[in-house]
């Protein structure tokens, strides 16, 4: 726990700032003589009492920022360690892409797989591992992490998207859970990207709506106008740059019915709000404000599964690495695709792109995806 407290100290301690720690230095250096007498030394007393007030003033923020951290800390271990976790270990008969093999002393890229629920089922804390291979997931996101922990790369997979399921054949994606809870979906999602998954996040859609209140907002810049439909609550977004509330939120990420292309537009708005929830999470305003950060765990907790080995030493010590990471380094994109069409046993499927889909592959597996990331389309 020590090893976590004093990542998570300089998780706090190195937030963003706004300020240069020289801006206020020269603010009085052209007025050093005033209120002195010829030879300066009235001055001097003035001088002494004002910086040890000075040093008296900055050793009690450190300390209350000490203690605030400390709470903080308190409180996001109890609530991190309640986190529902699951096992992601795969039956040894189950092919896998190769392992990223690195140099001596240098960093693996991490893969986490995110996958989204419009389902409270999914994440009913009573329910057992076995409960969820009911589960289909309503979005499918990978996250790249690059080896130097300097960009992350989010790949969308529409959740139609036809591909081999191992002991099933061919099926949607999205149904990998079902036929074999996580393990398999985790499988399926490898074998689709050509790496291996690290990682595993399951999130209820309710989440975003405590999630996003507890930033105070998130800003996205919404491409497509439209009023949410068949239970979205009938909201109205216009075009343009919109901060969303909680309810909000919720309704934008969820809407597929408003748009001609359905479940496209809708994985384009899910990126959207990743992107500004990220862009919120990692300012300054969060970063700094442990209090903020602690009341964001709590509203994500009750609608969360992680795998068993994402635990708290490896979340704190993943943010650490990564906390350089500003919004302009992270970047999303969809995994290509050649259109829907119609499965042999009748089911409406989006088909992949397999050529689109080898350089893709390809950088997933070496860690280079933040490289291949700005020359794909985001749609």
């Amino acid at each position: 726990m020590a090893d976590s407290r004093s990542a998570l100290d300089q998780l706090f301690d190195e937030a963003p700032s706004g300020t240069s720690g020289g801006s206020g230095s020269g603010g009085g250096s052209g007025r050093r003589g005033e209120g002195r007498g010829g030879d300066g030394r009235r001055g001097e007393p003035r001088k002494r009492r004002g910086l040890r007030n000075t040093v008296i003033v900055l050793v009690s923020l450190i300390a209350l920022l000490g203690i605030a951290a400390g709470v903080a800390y308190l409180l996001i271990a109890n609530t991190y360690n309640e986190v529902k976790r699951v096992s992601i270990e795969q039956d040894p008969s189950l092919e896998r892409p190769a392992e990223t093999v690195v140099d001596d002393g240098a960093k693996a890229p991490i893969n986490i797989l995110l996958l989204g629920s419009d389902s409270r089922e999914a994440t009913d804390r009573n329910a057992s591992v076995e409960d969820l291979t009911g589960f289909r997931s309503d979005a499918i996101m990978v996250a790249q992490i690059s080896p130097d922990r300097q960009h992350a790369t989010i790949m969308s997979i529409m959740r139609d998207n036809w591909v081999p399921i191992q002991g099933v054949g061919e099926a949607k994606i999205n149904a990998a859970f079902s036929y074999g809870g996580l393990p398999l979906a985790v499988n399926t999602v490898e074998n689709y990207i050509g790496a291996r998954i690290d990682h595993v996040a399951v999130i209820d859609f309710e989440s975003f709506k405590g999630l996003t209140d507890a930033v105070g907002g998130v800003t996205v810049n919404n491409t497509v106008p439209f009023t949410a439909q068949n239970g979205g609550g009938g909201f109205t977004f216009e075009g343009g740059e919109i901060t969303l509330d909680g309810e909000h939120a919720l309704s934008f990420v969820r809407e597929r019915y408003a748009f001609s292309d359905g479940d496209y537009q809708r994985a384009r708005n899910q990126q959207a709000y990743m992107k500004g929830l990220l862009q919120k999470t990692i300012s300054s305003e969060t970063m700094s404000d442990p209090s903020r950060m602690v009341s964001m765990f709590q509203s994500l907790k009750p609608y969360l599964i992680l795998d068993e080995g994402l635990d708290l030493n490896r979340f704190v010590n993943l943010g650490l690495e990564s906390r350089k990471l500003r919004s302009d380094d992270i970047a999303f994109f969809t995994s290509p695709t050649l259109g829907t069409g119609t499965s042999a046993d009748g089911q409406s499927i989006v088909i992949p792109d397999e050529a689109g889909m080898e350089a893709i592959r390809t950088a997933f597996h070496d860690g280079t995806i933040h490289e291949l990331a700005p020359t794909l389309a985001a749609g």
